[in-house]
């Protein structure tokens, strides 16, 4: 069974930076396109970046393009996602997915093409 986990959210002020993890377990990420997406109160949700099966070819959202960096540790088996200069816009529950098929690149800003999620982690910047 395919599990995802997020871990590395919390509390930071304005300009700071943090990095979310995503683990996999029951299966390997090495070949799986991970999609990072976030939800505010009261908002939809979001894609916020992807990267590739294949090339590790990266995909962001316009708003945190420059600021978000995402990568993958296939021998950790862990996705990460390294945020800068946050900003309380930036305040979600943060989720990482992966869809079911390996070597498969979904369309990055549609959840639907994510069949795996995790549970989600707070982030919350503020002063």
């Amino acid at each position: 069974q395919m599990q995802l986990v997020e871990s590395g959210g919390g509390l930071v002020q304005p300009g700071g930076s943090l990095r979310l993890s995503c683990a996999a377990s029951g299966f390997t990420l090495d070949g799986y396109a991970i999609g990072w997406f976030r939800q505010a109160p009261g908002k939809e949700r979001e894609s916020v970046s992807c990267i590739m099966s294949d090339d590790d070819s990266t995909e962001y959202s316009d708003s945190v393009k420059g600021r978000f960096t995402i990568s993958r540790n296939d021998a950790k088996n862990m996705v990460y996602l390294q945020m800068n200069d946050l900003q309380p816009e930036d305040t979600a529950d943060y989720y990482c997915a992966a869809p079911y098929l390996s070597y498969y690149n979904p369309v990055c800003t549609d959840a639907t093409y994510f069949d795996s999620w995790g549970q989600g982690i707070r982030v919350t910047v503020a002063s």
